[in-house]
């Protein structure tokens, strides 16, 4: 490249993402079912320690 002249844009280097690939649905049952478990646990935790709280 001669000097003074501007390199080409990085379009022109390649995409570099590859091909397309649809997501998938979402969360898989296994982790979210964990998750609402565990929310669920601390709900619950919670709640008791308010009501001894209370007594």
């Amino acid at each position: 490249m001669p000097p003074g002249e501007t390199p080409p844009g990085e379009s022109s280097t390649g995409s570099g993402a590859g091909p397309y690939r649809p997501l998938t649905r979402g969360w898989a049952k296994g982790p979210l079912l964990v998750i609402c478990l565990v929310a669920v646990a601390c709900a619950l935790f919670f709640l008791a320690y308010a009501v001894m709280l209370n007594l």
